[in-house]
């Protein structure tokens, strides 16, 4: 659970710090909504039946699922508590303005990225419990590997 919490917290702080990078500011909210993206895509993730898949599908099912939790949060979060976080109304394909085929296009191509970035949390958590704690649970199955590869087999499939 513990691992879980980390990874949580680690990813929605990226999660913030993209939409700071690229939309010039944030809301508290999303360090949760963003950390339970990363959370959800990692769970899967851990399936050997995902991640042997081609980097295209898991990019794929990774976007559908962030699709998914921001729409839930949206409707949570904009639409009955009023927060007005985002509002993608004035964008074509939008759904009730919180979601939109635009940004489901965005998750799809940084979902690489976020498979990478949980992976490698994930592995370097396990690494840091072993060299401290001298943990000798067996470690996660997928070692740390490059983001160029990872983007390499996105583009040129796996």
């Amino acid at each position: 659970m513990k691992r879980v919490l980390t990874i949580w917290a680690a990813l929605g702080a990226v999660y913030v710090a993209l939409e700071i990078l690229f939309r010039g500011r944030s809301h508290p909210a999303m360090l949760i909504v963003g950390g339970l993206c990363g959370v959800l895509v990692g769970a899967i993730n851990q399936r050997p039946g995902f991640y042997r898949a081609p980097v295209i599908v898991q990019a794929m099912i990774g976007a559908l699922i962030v699709l998914a939790v921001e729409f839930v949060s949206g409707c949570v979060l904009n639409l009955w508590l009023g927060l007005g976080i985002w509002d993608y109304s004035n964008l074509p394909g939008n759904v009730l303005g919180q979601i939109c085929p635009a940004f489901g296009l965005l998750w799809f191509l940084i979902m690489p990225l976020a498979i990478w970035a949980e992976d490698t949390a994930r592995w370097l958590i396990w690494a840091y419990e072993c060299a401290v704690y001298g943990k000798t649970e067996k470690p996660p199955d997928i070692a740390p590997y490059s983001l160029k590869s990872v983007y390499k087999d996105f583009i040129f499939g796996r």
